[in-house]
């Protein structure tokens, strides 16, 4: 009821804190975060597995109708980070219960931003996943909306694409809509580029390497007889490899300054790197297969036949430790998974039975790495 935005949560990790408290966790805290790092240490000497859950809301509008739905104005946990942190928690009671069966170390990491402006990568370079060892292996949890409750999904290799961010701003000549030859018109060579950008996927690109370039937000003018002098464009850019990320963003930089040089235009080409892909280990997916066929049923996991062009900084996590991020089914038993609001959806509901299952899957995935 309380969602926060950011790397500054407060009250969120105040509750994490006190959700903790009594397991006897080492607790470590970011400087530059809310971000915090709690370590359950097994019977003795062993390897370390990290588990992460994000924490931070979205801002937008709550309209799910639940009693307990978000009480900030413009605030709402619409991407599940809500249940992943509560899942994390409760895997720390479960796993707290074991401490005795098993050797090794428990990383618990309860990280920030991950909707903007990324708090993975600041936890990591404040050496937070690393204090007290190098986590041998980290494993996610994502809950999906679109997928039936009791079933685990994920696949080997890419699971999530890189994304970054491209800013575009064109300079022409303003003057009277009734008198273009005598201005020099943004709107139509930003309408040019939109339409070139697309172009370029599908000539520049083969059609099984997977690129999106979503122009996201267009702006010019103020009225329908005036010729602005500037038009904006803000553009997602979606890959899987870094060749192909840098293929697009060096092709993109000559197509944006070609076409505006052709129409005599200045242009600003402002070109943001966001997170890289998010690639699962192959050895620890298959790890993770067996586990949740031995824990929930040979029903429960299912493998992805592709990726998924959305992106996360769990990216950063998996560059540095082998490990997987895997989707949680959550649909309501009362909604069609194929047509249900998804996350980022003002309407978003949570099947909260299944969390349970997020929650054993946690441990499960702990227990089953530190002993084998």
């Amino acid at each position: 009821m309380h969602p926060e935005l950011g790397n500054d949560l407060p009250k969120t990790k105040e509750a994490v804190l006190e959700s903790l408290e009594g397991l006897g966790l080492e607790i470590v805290h970011s400087l530059s975060t809310s971000g915090l790092v709690a370590t359950l240490h097994g019977s003795g000497d062993g390897p370390t597995i990290l588990l992460r859950g994000d924490m931070d809301a979205l801002p937008m509008p709550e309209d799910s109708g639940l009693e307990f739905a978000s009480k900030i104005e413009n605030r709402m946990h619409a991407c599940g980070h809500d249940t992943h942190t509560a899942m994390l928690a409760s895997a720390a009671h479960l796993l707290s219960k074991y401490r005795g069966t098993f050797k090794g170390k428990v990383k618990f990491m309860f990280q920030p931003g991950e909707e903007d402006p990324g708090g993975a990568e600041p936890m990591i370079e404040e050496g937070l996943l690393d204090a007290g060892g190098h986590p041998d292996a980290a494993f996610a949890i994502h809950i999906s909306p679109n997928m039936p409750a009791g079933v685990i999904a994920s696949r080997p290799g890419n699971l999530l694409a890189a994304a970054d961010s491209l800013f575009i701003k064109l300079w022409g000549q303003g003057g009277h809509g009734s008198m273009p030859h005598e201005a020099n018109d943004p709107v139509p060579v930003a309408c040019e580029i939109v339409q070139a950008m697309q172009t370029f996927v599908s000539r520049k690109f083969g059609a099984f390497e997977p690129v999106v370039i979503t122009v996201g937000r267009i702006a010019a003018g103020t009225a329908n007889n005036i010729i602005p002098e500037i038009a904006e464009m803000d553009v997602t850019l979606r890959s899987f490899s870094p060749i192909v990320r840098d293929r697009i963003n060096t092709g993109l930089n000559k197509l944006v300054h070609g076409v505006a040089a052709a129409h005599g235009m200045r242009v600003e080409f402002d070109l943001h790197l966001g997170y890289p892909p998010t690639v699962n280990d192959a050895g620890f997916l298959e790890f993770l297969r067996q586990t949740t066929i031995k824990e929930f049923g040979s029903e429960a996991f299912f493998e992805m036949p592709e990726p998924v062009m959305g992106a996360e900084d769990f990216s950063y996590v998996l560059e540095r430790m082998p490990g997987a991020m895997a989707f949680l089914g959550v649909a309501p038993d009362d909604i069609d998974p194929a047509t249900g609001p998804t996350c980022h959806s003002n309407r978003l509901i949570v099947n909260e039975e299944a969390m349970a299952m997020g929650v054993a899957a946690h441990t499960a995935v702990a227990l089953n790495y530190l002993n084998q």
